[in-house]
């Protein structure tokens, strides 16, 4: 579509900025039919005016960066979503199954959905995780030590990466920080990314659970890129055009 004026390229801007939540700019110089200069420019003053956010090759509605919050404070986020989440989950646990669940609330969710008759062995990083299985009998846990992370009820550092070589599990369970094109998965802590690199090591699959509040969003540790995910759960907050751009990629995405 041609678009005379400058304020009808803004306001389309704008609009899909807030369908999606991240747009990529070459989608834009097909859609609006201008130069790359001009596109260039559009972005420069929406972005002086705080109306948009710019990355290498990618806009969002606000800057993406993300801020390391406690744990209670990010429970009352989407709870609901993260309940469904976690139950759907929960039904990828097969008996006898040897998992690593991270930390973080939504996995959280899937830790307390696994059925209490189910024979598996849990290994996690985060103490709310064991305490949460402890009334199921079937459950072997196995609680990984290091240093306390208070802010997130678990542990990080190189004795919590170093126990892991001795393992070998079939899912991993992880909650992110920030998921986006451009920088994969990310947390909003360093040793927090150390310590789950080392977890996808570990474990044959990877299974990202997160809610939709997290797609466009980046930490300042990096985990891995998208590449290294075989499925990630979330709810329908999630924009079509992120969903297709991760299943482009070979990610399945499961929507609850």
């Amino acid at each position: 579509m041609k678009f005379e004026s400058m304020s009808q390229r803004h306001a389309y801007i704008l609009e899909r900025l807030q369908a999606e939540g991240n747009v990529r700019v070459a989608d834009l110089f097909e859609a609006l039919d201008v130069s790359a200069v001009t596109i260039r420019k559009d972005l420069k003053m929406l972005e002086d005016k705080k109306l948009l956010f710019r990355t290498h090759g990618n806009i969002s509605r606000a800057n993406p960066y993300t801020k390391d919050r406690n744990v209670n404070e990010k429970e009352n986020i989407l709870a609901d979503q993260k309940i469904l989440i976690g139950k759907r989950a929960a039904e990828m646990i097969e008996p006898d199954d040897a998992i690593i669940i991270a930390s973080g609330t939504t996995v959280l969710q899937v830790a307390k959905a696994i059925p209490p008759e189910l024979r598996v062995t849990v290994l996690t990083s985060a103490m709310n995780i064991s305490m949460a299985l402890l009334d199921k009998p079937n459950i072997e846990i196995v609680q990984l030590g290091g240093i306390v992370r208070k802010t997130s009820t678990s542990v990080t550092g190189t004795y919590a990466e170093g126990i892991l070589d001795h393992f070998t599990c079939s899912k991993l369970f992880l909650g992110v920080d920030g998921i986006d094109m451009e920088q994969g998965c990310t947390t909003s802590n360093m040793m927090e990314a150390l310590l789950n690199k080392a977890m996808i090591r570990t474990a044959q699959k990877t299974i990202i659970v997160t809610d939709s509040s997290k797609f466009g969003k980046r930490g300042f540790g990096k985990i891995c890129p998208l590449g290294d995910i075989d499925q990630i759960i979330t709810d329908d907050g999630i924009s079509p055009a992120m969903m297709r751009d991760l299943e482009n990629m070979g990610v399945e995405v499961i929507v609850v």
